[in-house]
């Protein structure tokens, strides 16, 4: 890739004659150097990132970043000066046009190659997205502005910099090997094209309206107030996107927290958010309450940072006392994200009733039928389903067959048919890999219990007790604070 990208940049020691006297020349430094130092900028506001000068002065002084701002950044991509200078420029003077901002983003001295991948990557696109545009008679149509004629090459050099852009990134991600982060979500082979192919029709009429006035009577001047509404809709997207990074940061926070008062769960909390996800899209649920449910999921446990590690940790059976403190765990959580704004009301009731039953053997309030919340019911089967087939201090986790068969015998007792039918199809669709024990470890440590051992019988007037205790605690704390 990097040698591509260096034979590319070579190509503007081309004479300026000849029959592809367009790949070398002539070329307008000025432009070059005014395009890539706005590229650089635009880029930087869309990512969140600190100005270029500041960002330059910083590693001058080799002062540190600031924290989360460093290494890779998923935020949404720039592309409307990129895409001007490829309708402006030769075809190597645009790959210019996009090395400064490539290297900026990635700030993490550490991770040089991956700057240097990411460079070479957008260089060759856009060198490749300029050659399509001379090829198709671009730079003869866009002086004299002749539409529609002038919006085909246009819209070629902006679908070849994103079929060559998306090729790069699939080699680059096969090469690395297989990703371990799941399934993908329901709608998720639809949903993927479209994020790319709406920005990039924004992003390339922007770069062709700035490269029209450019080439036009006032100049760059006139180019770079056509950029300012596209700064404000940068800016909108970089902020909503540090504010999902931040709530995804706390909801990781959360559960880390909760995994080292027990190990045998580590991983829990994210597979039972994902398997939520998959049930939810089996009902159709909408996108937001999705994003919703997938935060309740994972925190759903949270409540066990209250309960005592010993209990957590427990290979024997547990008295009805302990039990009780065990079973408060939904009422500590329902506590510890009251306050948190994104999980929204749904959400939190998800995580206090998460372990209610349809029959109302549940706890903590003994809610049946359809008093149950449907983000509980929804992770009440997520939660079972993930706690059968993985290996606990208890017990060997089991197939997915043999926990599809139980979740089926218990359905309508414990757990919601319809919630149940909707796992059962997502796992049919999507599949599910157990979690084994590691090599030499578990295995024989474990106990290899069947499902399916019937609970000790719970009293309704038991299995409130220590809920209403609780939330009568905290009802007091909040009446005192305020």
């Amino acid at each position: 890739m990097l040698a591509a990208a260096v034979g590319c940049l070579l190509t503007l020691a081309l004479p300026a004659t000849g029959p592809a006297g367009w790949l070398g020349g002539p070329v307008d430094w000025s432009g070059v150097a005014l395009l890539a130092f706005l590229h650089c900028c635009w880029d930087g506001l869309a990512q969140g990132l600190p100005a270029p000068c500041r960002r330059g002065r910083s590693a001058l002084l080799r002062r540190p970043g600031r924290p989360g701002r460093a290494g890779f950044s998923a935020g949404p991509a720039f592309f409307p000066v990129l895409f001007a200078g490829v309708l402006i420029l030769p075809p190597a003077a645009a790959a210019l046009v996009a090395l400064p901002a490539a290297f900026a983003r990635y700030a993490d001295q550490r991770r040089t190659l991956r700057r240097s991948w990411n460079a070479a990557q957008l260089a060759v696109s856009a060198y490749t997205a300029g050659v399509v545009f001379h090829l198709t008679d671009g730079p003869r149509l866009l002086p004299g502005s002749e539409f529609p004629a002038a919006l085909l090459p246009a819209l070629a050099s902006v679908a070849t910099f994103c079929l060559v852009n998306s090729a790069l990134v699939a080699g680059m991600r096969r090469l690395a090997g297989p990703r371990t982060v799941g399934r993908p979500r329901p709608g998720a082979a639809l949903r993927g094209p479209l994020a790319v192919v709406l920005p990039a029709l924004v992003h390339g009429a922007g770069g062709l309206m700035v490269a029209i006035l450019w080439r036009g009577p006032y100049g760059a001047f006139a180019a770079v107030l056509a950029l300012l509404p596209f700064t404000i809709s940068a800016w909108v997207f970089a902020q909503g996107h540090r504010e999902r990074t931040a709530q995804q940061t706390s909801v990781q926070a959360l559960v880390q927290a909760v995994e080292i008062k027990d190990a045998y769960t580590r991983g829990h909390s994210e597979r039972v958010g994902r398997a939520a996800v998959l049930i939810a899209g089996q009902l159709g649920m909408v996108e937001e309450r999705l994003r919703t449910l997938h935060f309740a999921g994972t925190l759903h446990d949270v409540g066990k940072l209250g309960v005592a590690t010993e209990l957590l940790r427990r290979n024997g059976p547990l008295s009805e006392a302990e039990r009780r403190a065990v079973e408060v765990h939904p009422v500590f959580g329902h506590e510890l994200v009251r306050d948190i704004a994104f999980l929204g009301e749904e959400g939190r009731a998800g995580i206090l009733h998460h372990h209610e039953r349809l029959d109302g053997l549940g706890y903590p309030d003994g809610l049946a039928g359809d008093r149950i919340p449907e983000f509980a019911r929804i992770i009440s089967v997520a939660d079972a389903f993930d706690s059968m087939t993985s290996t606990r201090s208890y017990r060997r986790g089991r197939p997915v067959a043999e926990a599809v068969a139980e979740l089926e015998r218990c359905a309508g007792s414990q757990f919601d048919p319809a919630m149940v039918r909707a796992l059962v199809a997502a796992v049919a669709e999507h599949g599910w890999e157990p979690v084994l024990p590691p090599p030499g470890g578990w295995a024989g440590e474990v106990p290899d219990i069947p499902l399916g051992v019937p609970e000790p019988a719970r009293t309704l007037a038991s299995q409130g007790r220590a809920a209403r205790t609780v939330r009568a605690g905290g009802a007091r704390r909040g009446g005192g604070a305020r």
